[in-house]
């Protein structure tokens, strides 16, 4: 502990607000990252089955859909953030904190994965979905038995990408006010000029990647075939 302390000298004395501060960001990730995975996935599902030629085609839910997601995604997610304080306050109470971050890290991050989704039911062997239909699968039977199970690598990847990117927006998100490692980053890496602590959320963060990708690489191995 004295090496890490001599590299790290303000680690001794503020270690217990950096757990704190990952725990929070752990929990952001943890919820927000949940609901957005069911969220997205539904969604992209959605975009895949009404589209033209789809399952069940619906031009209406589709475009509707599509036009939707892009207009969130063109937001940058600072204003985003912003924008949806009143409705975090009217959905879970508050609109700071971890808690007031969920609904604008889950409304950031859903629409990117859906778009992720989408592209990765798009790859799929159009083929075997023809196939299926002509066996007289159920829709279904069609979005569970194949585009979900046979796209279980490239779901998998996509959520390793999309994780990896809501540690990002965690960050951000602790820079106004939620919480986590971007807050104390802030806090203390810039407001206090404490260089040390910088570095330290750094690694910590780039820890939290890796292990994101060494489960999600894992996973792929696994169930490539």
């Amino acid at each position: 502990m004295s090496i890490l302390y001599s590299l790290a000298p303000n680690l001794e004395k503020l270690g217990g607000e950096l757990i704190k501060c990952l725990g929070q960001t752990l929990k952001m990730l943890f919820v927000s990252g949940t609901i957005s995975f069911f969220c997205g996935l539904f969604f992209g599902v959605l975009l895949i089955v009404t589209r033209r030629g789809g399952i069940l085609q619906n031009l209406v839910i589709y475009k509707f859909l599509d036009k939707a997601i892009d207009v969130i995604r063109s937001i940058p997610f600072i204003i985003l953030m912003v924008l949806l304080i009143p409705v975090s306050r009217a959905i879970v109470g508050t609109g700071s904190g971890v808690t007031g971050s969920y609904v604008a890290l889950i409304a950031g991050t859903v629409p990117f994965f859906s778009r992720q989704i989408e592209s990765v039911l798009a790859d799929l062997d159009s083929g075997l979905i023809e196939a299926s239909e002509a066996m007289g699968f159920t829709p279904a039977e069609i979005i569970f038995g194949v585009y979900l199970r046979e796209s279980v690598p490239g779901i998998v990847r996509v959520t390793m990408i999309t994780f990896v990117s809501l540690i990002g927006i965690t960050a951000m998100a602790g820079s106004i006010g939620a919480g986590g490692l971007g807050d104390f980053a802030i806090r203390y890496g810039y407001q206090m000029n404490y260089t040390d602590m910088s570095w330290v959320t750094v690694i910590i963060i780039l820890i939290i990647i890796s292990i994101i990708q060494f489960v999600g690489n894992f996973i792929i191995r696994k169930t490539t075939h």
